[in-house]
């Protein structure tokens, strides 16, 4: 892998693009601002339970927030890497990083929550949990399982959104187009996070921390690896790769925006207060040689008469250094990077803010996760998602003429191009059912699972 072959702006699923006065990687962003998952995400809890009267943000003001900073990182790296020796004098490589890198990653950021299901960071093991009862030594259970090899069944106990946002963005659903989204492959292969498959992934290891791609998109992953020249990794008899070199700019954008609006969203809601947020922020800040810190803290000073005014204006400049300073570090590591031997985050490789980031991180996990909001969504999250999943998955896997009366009109309500064929095996006719489920927003979930039980006509 080279920066001159690590793009392509062939779309996956089309053998030619018609010509447009927009480029292919701005097509990326308007295809995915206009789809269907995309606005769904405006129903998608990102931390705090859908607001009420406050207004936090969701997935889908996440997903905006991260290409914004994503799309600042693209431009920075790309230019520079346009004056690379190697990249300058290359007619197709030196124009795509000056002026269409910047579209990619934002075009990524926009895309990479698309595979997350409702009810925030518990949707992802709630619908695994089905599965995970499943998994014991009763006779009906080991009966259950063996209806599935162990790379499909890790799939099932382990659901991982990253590898659903591949399949998102590429699965031809019955009577749609081919290839998904039609997303040029650049793009695609900048959300691939965790590039390998389940029964490989590794939580020491940075890019196997998770995985990837569900077994029944193991062809799909394997294209866009090959047309973006990815480089294999040595893990034997699995499919891994290394991370591709953009994935980077992606994972920094939305590593900024979440643990920035996590603080903010939590000032808001009062779980956190002015000083302890300000504070935070204005360490940050003052890492940043191009602000002046006393000019910065007396301008936080002055509109602390709205304090969530304040605590935005600090927002704005605190992610502003961290783009500066991830940026940085990408540049300094850029060679690792291209390689696949640069086994770190970028915001976690900043010395300098190693200690504020360590604190955000344990204050979140004190006061922010563990907010007795959240963990009351999570909790009903759980019990929503795993007993939809249950439903479904039990009658779908009931033979067609064994199925009750209840199992059927479970399955009518499957919308069509949800449905399976019969003859499909177990894997293939589950992978249909959690399309369905992960695609489910909040209060669409909520509602079905309450229509299921009688609580709600």
């Amino acid at each position: 892998m080279t920066w001159n072959n690590c793009f392509s702006p062939k779309r996956f699923g089309m053998e030619n693009a018609s010509e447009d006065i927009r480029s292919e990687y701005e097509r990326d962003w308007d295809r995915i601002i206009f789809s269907s998952p995309f606005r769904r995400l405006q129903n998608k809890t990102q931390v705090f339970p859908l607001p009420e009267e406050v207004f936090v943000h969701n997935r889908l003001t996440h997903s905006l927030e991260v290409a914004s900073v994503g799309r600042s990182l693209g431009k920075i790296i790309g230019k520079k890497i346009s004056d690379l020796e190697e990249v300058k004098n290359d007619n197709k490589a030196r124009p795509f990083y000056r002026n269409s890198l910047k579209s990619v990653i934002a075009s990524a950021c926009l895309a990479h929550d698309l595979g997350n299901p409702a009810f925030g960071y518990s949707g992802e093991e709630a619908i695994s949990k089905y599965f995970k009862k499943r998994d014991t030594q009763k006779i009906e259970d080991i009966n259950f399982k063996n209806n599935f090899s162990d790379a499909e069944w890790q799939d099932l106990i382990t659901f991982e959104g990253n590898a659903n946002a591949l399949r998102v963005l590429t699965m031809q659903q019955q009577d749609r187009s081919k290839g998904g989204f039609r997303l040029t492959y650049s793009t695609i292969g900048s959300i691939l996070k965790y590039p390998c498959e389940s029964l490989a992934s590794e939580k020491k290891i940075l890019h196997r921390k998770k995985y990837g791609f569900f077994k029944i998109d193991e062809k799909v992953f394997l294209d866009i690896v090959n047309e973006l020249n990815m480089i294999p990794d040595n893990v034997e008899s699995r499919i891994t790769y290394k991370r591709h070199p953009f994935v980077y700019l992606v994972e920094s954008a939305d590593d900024i925006s979440y643990n920035i609006i996590d603080f903010e969203d939590a000032h808001r809601l009062g779980i956190l207060t002015y000083e302890e947020v300000s504070t935070i922020f204005l360490d940050i800040i003052k890492e940043n040689p191009d602000y002046d810190i006393k000019w910065v803290t007396e301008q936080a000073e002055i509109l602390k008469g709205d304090p969530n005014e304040s605590i935005s204006y600090l927002r704005a400049k605190s992610i502003n250094t961290l783009i500066h300073k991830c940026s940085k570090v990408f540049w300094e590591n850029r060679d690792q990077i291209l390689k696949g031997t640069y086994e770190k985050s970028l915001l976690e490789d900043i010395p300098e803010l190693e200690s504020v980031m360590k604190k955000i991180e344990k204050i979140s996990i004190e006061k922010i996760y563990n907010a007795r909001k959240v963990v009351k969504l999570e909790i009903a999250g759980f019990r929503i998602m795993s007993s939809l999943v249950e439903d479904f998955v039990s009658s779908a896997l009931t033979p067609k003429d064994n199925r009750d009366n209840e199992q059927k009109k479970i399955l009518e309500l499957l919308p069509k191009q949800f449905s399976f064929d019969e003859s499909s095996n177990p894997y293939v006719k589950v992978m249909h059912i959690i399309d369905f489920i992960s695609g489910m927003t909040d209060i669409f979930a909520l509602k079905l699972y309450k229509n299921l039980r009688g609580i709600e006509i």
